[in-house]
């Protein structure tokens, strides 16, 4: 069951050593600030964190944002690969009360329409409390590839998103209801679960 109204609340956390120092900018937060800014159709506030790659820093973070600051959503990019450095999801596993195996199956058969290394991502998604945390890919590209799904030559969806069962997830978690902009990304609820469109949203 759905909260009730209010602005859906995300937190977005890029984790990159050389990004959080300074050694070059970091592309994933205005990539997935823009994404957002594009796909959803009702109000949202963000939180931003740029962190390196440091386990106990990561755990930290997602625990904070969900903890204290409140956010229904969660989505981090950067460090989920088999380098020694990349800790990402074993610190999104340490924090969660649920994990969903379904979202990094779904991201890893997205991948793999472009590029044969997308079996070496790790990327995992769990539930902590009542917020959904989702790794997201490093590069802006493939952030966007996973979030909308893979799109045949007419512009239909050859394989769906992930981002399309994100809003039914935050409504069996507690958050609020959450609607897209179908030109970007459709939401999937069952006919029990879907409201009337608000005023506004396309």
């Amino acid at each position: 069951m759905s909260a009730p109204d209010r602005p859906l609340k995300v937190g977005l956390v890029s984790i990159s050593d050389r990004a959080s120092t300074g050694v070059y900018k970091d592309e994933g937060l205005p990539a997935l600030k823009e994404w957002l800014g594009k796909a959803l159709a009702t109000p949202w506030e963000v939180e931003e964190r740029l962190i390196a790659d440091e386990q106990k820093g990561i755990e930290a973070t997602l625990a904070e944002l969900v903890d204290a600051r409140g956010c229904d959503l969660v989505l981090t990019t950067g460090g989920t690969g088999p380098a020694p450095r990349d800790v990402t999801p074993e610190a999104t596993l340490a924090v969660a009360d649920k994990v969903m195996p379904g979202f990094g199956e779904q991201m890893r058969q997205i991948s793999l329409h472009y590029v044969p290394t997308a079996i070496l991502s790790r990327q995992v998604a769990v539930v902590r409390k009542q917020a959904l945390i989702v790794n997201l890919p490093g590069q802006p590209k493939s952030i966007r590839e996973t979030l909308e799904g893979v799109k045949g030559a007419d512009g239909g969806t050859v394989v769906p998103g992930i981002f399309a069962a994100v809003p039914y997830c935050i409504d069996l978690i507690g958050g609020p209801y959450v609607e897209t902009n179908e030109a970007i990304v459709k939401a999937f609820r069952p006919k029990s679960a879907q409201r009337p469109r608000s005023a506004g949203a396309q």
